[in-house]
């Protein structure tokens, strides 16, 4: 009798994108951050850290989602979802990816479990920067 777990389909997590200019939005996760870039065209593929970014264009229905419409942040500062990184000294992190040219909202702040900011991307998408300060390492939680 096999387990329930082996019977569980196996699946990657890809966040996709949906941009303005697929060559900037990529340039800005590269340079920015160190993103490597997987796959060009549209989509343009990235591996960053330990997640997979599609970076695409915004476009009409498809005969699979017949009603939707796929663009960018039409309102950026309202959230409707943001991506986290995690890392392990956030006053490092802040000057490097500043000196490439993160626009951040503001400085980190100090918050009682985390330090933490924002940067946006070049078209809005709000990427929050956290260092969690309430477990013994800032990845415990995450291993």
């Amino acid at each position: 009798m096999q387990s329930e777990q082996q019977d569980e389909p196996k699946f990657l997590v890809t966040v996709t994108l949906i941009v303005n200019d697929i060559g900037r939005s990529v340039a800005f996760y590269r340079d920015v951050f160190g993103a490597t870039v997987l796959r060009e065209g549209e989509p343009t593929f990235l591996r960053l850290g330990n997640i997979w970014l599609s970076i695409n264009r915004g476009g009409g229905p498809t005969d699979d989602k017949p009603t939707v419409i796929a663009s960018p942040p039409q309102q950026p500062d309202i959230l409707s979802s943001f991506i986290n990184l995690r890392v392990a000294d956030m006053a490092r992190c802040y000057e490097l990816w500043r000196s490439r040219g993160a626009n951040f909202v503001t400085e980190p702040k100090v918050h009682p479990w985390e330090i933490r900011c924002y940067i946006r991307d070049p078209d809005g998408y709000l990427i929050e920067v956290g260092q969690t300060t309430f477990t013994a390492t800032p990845f415990e939680l995450y291993q």
